[in-house]
């Protein structure tokens, strides 16, 4: 089993959650600001985000099956306007279950 986190722009998180919802039976939004390499000339960028450097993001964590990722990052670059705007890692999971 993997662990998927994916940082994207808030903007996108509604575009994200429709695509997802269509293939993944769950996941996970919380909020996060970051601060990283990013270009001033990007569009999704606002004057504030410009001024103060740190980006409101979205981060989404999903629990697949190891070979659901390669579908489920294929699912995601679907999403108009993302490319460019987000960036994901994937970790092993040992454990998981409901308490």
């Amino acid at each position: 089993m993997k662990n998927m986190v994916l940082i994207i722009h808030e903007k996108l998180q509604q575009d994200v959650a429709d695509q997802l919802r269509e293939r993944i039976p769950g996941f996970t939004f919380s909020r996060a600001e970051g601060h990283g390499d990013h270009s001033t000339d990007d569009v999704m960028l606002s004057a504030r985000d410009k001024v103060v450097g740190y980006i409101p993001r979205v981060r989404v964590d999903i629990l697949l099956d190891d070979h659901e990722v390669a579908g489920v990052v294929e699912l995601i670059r679907q999403v108009p306007g993302i490319a460019g705007h987000s960036v994901y890692w994937v970790n092993d999971v040992i454990e998981s279950g409901r308490i």
